[in-house]
């Protein structure tokens, strides 16, 4: 399994989902602008960890949940 290097996510600007419920359930927020990944975290823990995806997964992804239709590898 490779290992690769993340930027650190401290200190960047997070935005919460437009999915996430806003009576303080079911949070998730994701931190833009970095290049080639995508910090995902809790936000109600926001000093706990990030996840990193790939761009062009976490694109995958969104994708997925909006049921755009296009399935992808």
């Amino acid at each position: 399994m490779e290992r690769r290097s993340h930027p650190d996510p401290t200190g960047a600007v997070w935005r919460k989902s437009s999915y996430s419920n806003q009576e303080g359930g079911d949070c998730v927020e994701v931190a833009d602008g970095f290049r080639a990944v995508v910090p995902v975290r809790d936000s109600k823990v926001p000093y706990g960890p990030a996840l990193c995806f790939e761009v062009a997964s976490w694109a995958a992804f969104i994708g997925e949940l909006k049921g755009d239709g296009q399935h992808r590898p």
